[in-house]
């Protein structure tokens, strides 16, 4: 419990005097130091947040959330349990297959996947901004392109372009590669440019005659309701599949997440420390204080005031400092993360460099997401790491003997 005399000599010693010149910069950097840790921290958390959510979104958003691959024996949708279908937002057939693309004096190595005409139309991508030239994009002979492909080969709808398969025919010559050319039906913006690059629709029948592939080996692309809980929908999955091989979007990409995951947790450690350097500051502010403090902590002894209270007094400065700098760093730190993509925007236009360049980070803006529950762990620890360093310099006030102090006042 505090009484109100420890708060009222508690505000008053927190009051700035002229005499107290260097112990106000200290208290100012403090403040500032703690302040500018806080909001860094949460900055860059974020921004890691948004990255991954936004990563998620587009794997999950461009791949199946889970697909089956059958290893002898052709998968029937008709046959599929009735428990997986109630897990399930679509279920859909695929294949896929490398091949080269050849457009003047160009190269390229692409994947094509293939589905049928009513299929394509369910896969996410046209959440998407998507330009069709008409309404059965994948019929025979055609492929749908990526945007950033698109830029690439210099290719529009209505073009056309040959591809070039890795299977072979056979000819009096020996054997040859398959040639084939297709008509570009429409251009998808996946938001990814790695997938906008580098795959490719064509029609389902199309690709297994182009790739000498067999109907068996087509793939089970299964879109769940709920993408997020992965793991207890693969088991259901499985179950029902027990002689084939069940992977998810999660399996796919799991090196991927995992580097995030270690990434962020050691961008908050190494951060932390700019917090904790600026709480030490605390120390030598509070240290200062006392001295310059000593004739009053040495009267407020002789007329009967407790050591416990003059504990509480230099204590409630420490912890006062370290919180409202913390708050202050929420607010700046909350609010720079709501405008990071405006602000990145402004700087690249004012000095015409490339801030997050698409083709590394895979996105076309700078996400954010503001997680309310790191916010709240960075804020603990601050106030912690504040609390701590607060204790030392309060102890030793309260060790002060008034005796001796007043003596050579």
């Amino acid at each position: 419990m505090i009484s109100t005399l420890e708060k009222e000599i508690t505000f008053r010693f927190l009051g700035t005097r002229k005499n107290d010149g260097f112990l106000n910069v200290i208290s100012i950097f403090s403040f500032i130091g703690i302040g500018l840790g806080v909001a860094v921290l949460i900055i860059v958390m974020s921004v890691m947040n948004g990255f991954r959510t936004e990563l998620i979104n587009k794997i999950v958003g461009f791949n199946s959330h889970i697909t089956v691959s059958s290893y002898d024996s052709k998968i029937e949708i008709n046959d599929i349990n009735p428990k997986v279908r109630s897990i399930s937002k679509d279920l859909i057939l695929s294949n896929s297959g490398e091949a080269i693309i050849l457009k003047k004096n160009i190269s390229k190595g692409i994947l094509l996947r293939g589905y049928e005409s009513n299929d394509f139309s369910k896969l996410r991508i046209f959440d998407n901004k998507i330009s069709l030239n008409n309404g059965n994009a994948l019929s025979k002979n055609y492929i749908s392109i990526g945007k950033e492909l698109s830029f690439t080969l210099n290719l529009d709808i209505g073009d056309t372009i040959s591809i070039m398969s890795s299977s072979g025919v056979e000819t009096i010559i020996g054997n040859l590669p398959k040639q084939k050319t297709f008509l570009v039906s429409s251009i998808f913006e996946s938001g990814m440019a790695e997938f906008d690059n580098n795959i490719a629709f064509i029609n389902l029948k199309t690709l297994e005659e182009f790739f000498n592939l067999d109907e068996k080996k087509r793939n089970l692309e299964i879109y769940l309701n709920n993408p997020q809980n992965i793991e207890n929908q693969k088991l259901i999955v499985q179950n029902n599949f027990p002689n084939d091989f069940v992977y998810s979007w999660s399996d796919m990409n799991n090196s991927l997440f995992s580097a995030l995951k270690v990434e962020r947790n050691v961008m908050f450690i190494i951060l932390s420390l700019i917090i904790i350097v600026a709480a030490f500051n605390i120390i030598s502010g509070l240290t200062i204080l006392v001295k310059n403090k000593t004739r009053d902590i040495a009267i407020l002894k002789s007329i009967g005031v407790l050591n416990k209270s003059i504990i509480k007094i230099f204590f409630l400065i420490g912890i006062i400092i370290g919180t409202s700098a913390t708050i202050f760093g929420i607010i700046l730190g909350v609010t720079f993360s709501m405008y990071v993509e405006n602000l990145r925007q402004f700087l690249s236009s004012v000095f015409n460099i490339s801030l997050f360049p698409e083709e590394i980070y895979f996105l076309s803006t700078m996400p954010s997401e503001i997680n309310p529950s790191s916010i709240f762990i960075i804020s603990l620890c601050s106030i912690i790491v504040t609390t701590i360093v607060s204790i030392f310099p309060a102890l030793k006030a309260a060790k002060l003997d008034p005796i001796k102090t007043l003596k050579y006042e």
